[in-house]
This record gives C-alpha cells, structure tokens and sequence, in this order.
C-alpha cells in the first residue's frame, strides 16, 4: 500500500509518499504526477521518499523517468539514499536512450 499526499505551494509542488512504491501504486504515482504538474511548468517537482519502504523495478524506473524530467527527491536512511543514487544513474542513461 502506498499513501500519496500532495503538498502545493506557490513554487513548489512535493509528493510525500509513505509505503511502498510497488505494482499498481506506480502508475497511481504517474497519474497524479501528471494531473498536478499540468499548468505547472515552472514549480519545483519534490518527492518525498522519507516514508518509503520498498520500491520495484517499475517504480524507479518511474523515479528515474521523472529525475530526467527535473524532479527532485527528498529521502532519509541509507535504503533510500542508495536508491535514489540507483534512479539519478538510470535516469542518466534514459537520457541516452540506454534501456534499463
């Protein structure tokens, strides 16, 4: 189970998400990461990874997809910092059109 609370301020927009980032919470998070960035181009993206537990292929492929496209991310431990590095790599090579 993942919970998604969106927080919108005036230049920036964070997702703070608690759970874990697996199967169908993925596209859940795609949905409202696209619905909330509508009108948005110039809000600074956040996701706030500080409450996450796990996350599958799918869902840093996700986060990766996202960093390319200027998100930033907020996370705290070791699991989480050591994925985020994991997602800034791979977003890297979606950049050069490398697949995962």
């Amino acid at each position: 189970m993942l919970r998604i609370t969106t927080h919108a301020e005036l230049e920036s927009l964070t997702f703070q998400l608690e759970g874990k980032l697996v199967g169908p919470w993925v596209k859940e998070l795609e949905d409202c990461w696209c619905t909330a960035r509508t009108g948005r181009d110039r809000t600074t993206v956040r996701v706030d990874l500080s409450g996450v537990t796990f996350i599958d292929r799918a869902g840093k492929h996700l986060l990766s997809a996202m960093y390319a496209q200027g998100v930033e991310f907020l996370c705290a431990g070791c699991l989480m910092k050591a994925v985020v590095a994991e997602v800034r790599r791979a977003s890297m090579d979606i950049c050069r059109g490398v697949e995962p």
